[in-house]
């Protein structure tokens, strides 16, 4: 399987990295720790001790990705206050984190068929209402479901190089 490349940048070594939309994002979500918080916030997890015990991973690194990924916006963070006790702070995906959510489910996915043995893995992703499996994939934006065969990368904008008058 390969993608087809159209336009002025078939010749990708003109790319630059800086400029990638998969690398920016790796950036922003690309440590084991990260994705793992995401997982736990798309199930429901709010709080900081369940993240922690969730996880499975020690405070200081969830209390510094639950700030990284507040700053960029993944998360709103919302104060809260149990009875005699200080005032603490929830983990909220916001718009821009719930975004994240084809993307998370397709790491499940593919850990499911690919890692995870004839069994599947412990976890699969079902509509509420019906119980019918759902599965991450390409779609166009008319809803058709499209192989990665037949797809294209096409330049878009200052890639595309200068454009004919």
């Amino acid at each position: 399987m390969s993608l087809t490349f159209e336009g002025v940048l078939a010749d990708r070594s003109t790319w630059r990295l800086d400029d990638c939309s998969i690398a920016k994002s790796m950036e922003v979500v690309g440590t084991r720790s990260s994705m793992l918080i995401l997982r736990e916030a798309f199930y429901g997890t709010t709080r900081f001790d369940d993240f922690t015990r969730r996880t499975r991973i020690g405070d200081a690194i969830v209390a510094a990705r639950l700030k990284e990924l507040t700053v960029i916006g993944l998360f709103d963070r919302r104060p809260y206050r149990e009875p005699g006790k200080r005032t603490r702070y929830e983990y909220h995906l916001t718009d821009k984190g719930r975004d994240l959510f084809p993307v998370v489910f397709a790491l499940m996915q593919w850990g499911n068929k690919h890692l995870q043995g004839d069994d599947g893995g412990p976890l699969r992703l079902v509509e509420q209402g019906t119980g019918e499996a759902v599965v991450i994939g390409a779609r166009t934006v008319s809803g058709r479901d499209v192989d990665p065969e037949d797809l294209a990368i096409v330049a878009h904008g200052d890639w595309a190089g200068p454009q004919p008058s």
